[in-house]
C-alpha cells in the first residue's frame, strides 16, 4: 500500500508540473486523483503531492523507460519516475545481472508490447454496452468488457484524451485510469522457470523508482 502512494504522489507531482495544479484544466492530474481515491490513498497525500510539486527546490521527476530479458528470454519492460537517472539504471543492471537476465537498450522491445489506455467506469443506468461500444469507436476504442457493475475500455494510448472527454461529458464515474503495455508475443515457462523470472520481477518492483511493470510470460 506504501509503495502504491509513493508511486501515485510521484505521478502526481509529475502531472501536475507538466499542466497545472488545478485539476479542472489537467485531465491527467484529474484521472490520477481519481485512480488515488480507488487506491484508498489519503486526501492530505495527494494534496502533498501537489503542493510538492509547486516547490521552487522540488526533485524534478521524469517518466523514464527500460527494457530488457530475464530469464529464459522473457521480455521485461519498466516505467519508472526518477530523479537520477543514474542511480536507477545502476540498480535495474544490478537486478537482472544478479538474477539471470540483462538490461537492454531503450527501442529494443517496442515490437513486442503494444501500448494501450484503459479506463475503468462504473455501470450507468439505461446503457446499452454494444451501443456505447458503437458510439466510442469513433473516439479510438478497441474493446469494452462488462466486469460486474464496471465497465473497461481498451483503447490505443494516444487515445485517451478524447475517450476521457467523452466519458466525463456524458456523466460516467471513471473509477481507475492506467496506462498498459500488452505483449503481442507470450511464452510459456516450467514452474522452476517461471520462479527464477518472478525473482526477478519482484526485486524490480521493490525499487521506489519503479512504477510499472511489464512482461510476456504466461502467469500460471
Amino acid at each position: 500500500m506504501a509503495r502504491t502512494f509513493t508511486r501515485l504522489g510521484k505521478e502526481i507531482t509529475m502531472a501536475v508540473k507538466a499542466g497545472g495544479p488545478n485539476p479542472d484544466m489537467n485531465p491527467r492530474l484529474r484521472l490520477l486523483m481519481q485512480n488515488a481515491k480507488s487506491e484508498n490513498m489519503p486526501k492530505e497525500n495527494v494534496e502533498r503531492a501537489i503542493k510538492k510539486a509547486l516547490e521552487k527546490d522540488t526533485s524534478d521527476y521524469k517518466e523514464m523507460f527500460y527494457e530488457g530479458y530475464g530469464p529464459h528470454g522473457i521480455a521485461i519492460y519498466i516505467e519508472a519516475a526518477t530523479d537520477n537517472n543514474q542511480r536507477t539504471v545502476a540498480n535495474l543492471r544490478s537486478y537482472f545481472n544478479k538474477l539471470g537476465g540483462a538490461l537492454g537498450t531503450s527501442g529494443m522491445l517496442d515490437f513486442l508490447f503494444d501500448r494501450k489506455c484503459r479506463f475503468t467506469v462504473m455501470k450507468k443506468e439505461g446503457v446499452n454496452l454494444e451501443d456505447l461500444e458503437l458510439e466510442l469507436i469513433d473516439y479510438g476504442v478497441e474493446e469494452v468488457f462488462e466486469d460486474e457493475d464496471e465497465i473497461l475500455i481498451f483503447a490505443e494510448f494516444q487515445s485517451f484524451g478524447p475517450i476521457q472527454k467523452y466519458l466525463e461529458d456524458n456523466g460516467f464515474e471513471i473509477k481507475e485510469f492506467k496506462f498498459e503495455r500488452i505483449p503481442n508475443d507470450m511464452k510459456k515457462l516450467t514452474p522452476e522457470q517461471q520462479e527464477e523470472v518472478e525473482k526477478l520481477l519482484e526485486k524490480i518492483e521493490e525499487d521506489e523508482d519503479v512504477t510499472n511493470v511489464f512482461h510476456n510470460m504466461v502467469m500460471e
